[in-house]
């Protein structure tokens, strides 16, 4: 029997919501249909980045267009306990080793660069090159064990596409706890989907390559693997990414402009986004 599709909007709270917080937002609901369940969460792993302040605004901005969910939001900064236990089973699966490298280490030692742009850690201190007494390490994930414990690269199934082939093998070794919040997008993330029962899910193109590695810590903890569908960006008349940095219009502004919630809810970006996809 097939389930009923449970779809999550997570935004990160950076910033003030924007037009494309709108089009993932409006893409998750519609992907959750009549009979599903759409999920709201806030990823604020990132404290230094992410503020009260700005959680509470985004919290406003959805109720008043609507897309506020009837369930309980998740915050991720009150799970760290959650995300500490899985750090600590891969750490005693051998699947996890320390980092001390910084980021110009890094540039100066790798040349290759990963399917999402990322450049490729080379394994200075899988090797053990570098360890610096006293400095917080990262944590990394071996991907190279962890795929031969799987035996496989994972793949994926997108909606509208059928399995996708996984590139996992072209990451490396992914850092899965950074040396600042103790943890990372990519462990947060699947680890919540599995936890909160999301089956599909539903975010922007951006983070399609990533999906390989989710996928790969969804087989190692044996979490539930769901659909994806990944959907296109905002972007302007043409053709470019729009984001906070760059000039897409935050939905305060357009609401001290005298926008109604269903105006902003058809904003001509937002409806270019959705029929893009």
């Amino acid at each position: 029997m097939t389930l009923p599709p449970v779809t999550r909007f997570a935004p990160s709270p950076t910033g003030f919501l924007h037009l494309g917080h709108v089009v993932s937002a409006l893409h998750a609901r519609a992907s959750a249909g009549k009979d599903g369940r759409f999920l709201v969460r806030i990823e604020d792993i990132d404290t230094a980045r992410c503020t009260s302040a700005f959680t509470n605004a985004l919290g406003e901005d959805l109720q008043w267009l609507g897309l506020w969910p009837q369930e309980p939001v998740r915050q991720q900064s009150r799970h760290l306990a959650d995300y500490a236990h899985v750090l600590t089973e891969l750490r005693n699966r051998e699947l996890l080793y320390p980092c001390f490298c910084t980021r110009a280490d890094i540039a100066a030692a790798s040349t290759s660069y990963a399917p999402d742009g990322s450049i490729v850690y080379p394994g200075t201190c899988l090797r053990g090159d570098l360890s610096i007494s006293g400095r917080v390490p990262a944590w990394r994930l071996n991907m190279q064990r962890a795929l031969d414990e799987l035996q496989e690269v994972p793949s994926w199934y997108e909606v509208g596409q059928g399995r996708i082939s996984g590139r996992a093998d072209e990451f490396g070794d992914v850092v899965l706890a950074r040396r600042d919040t103790g943890v990372s997008y990519h462990l947060c993330v699947t680890h919540d989907d599995a936890q909160q029962g999301v089956n599909c899910v539903t975010r922007g193109r951006d983070l399609y390559d990533a999906t390989s590695i989710h996928r790969v810590l969804q087989c190692l903890m044996k979490w539930p693997e769901p659909h994806y569908r990944h959907h296109a960006l905002i972007k302007d008349e043409g053709g470019q990414k729009l984001s906070k940095r760059n000039g897409v219009e935050g939905i305060r502004t357009l609401r001290a402009a005298g926008w109604t919630a269903e105006q902003v809810l058809a904003h001509p970006l937002v409806l270019r986004a959705l029929a893009e996809s």
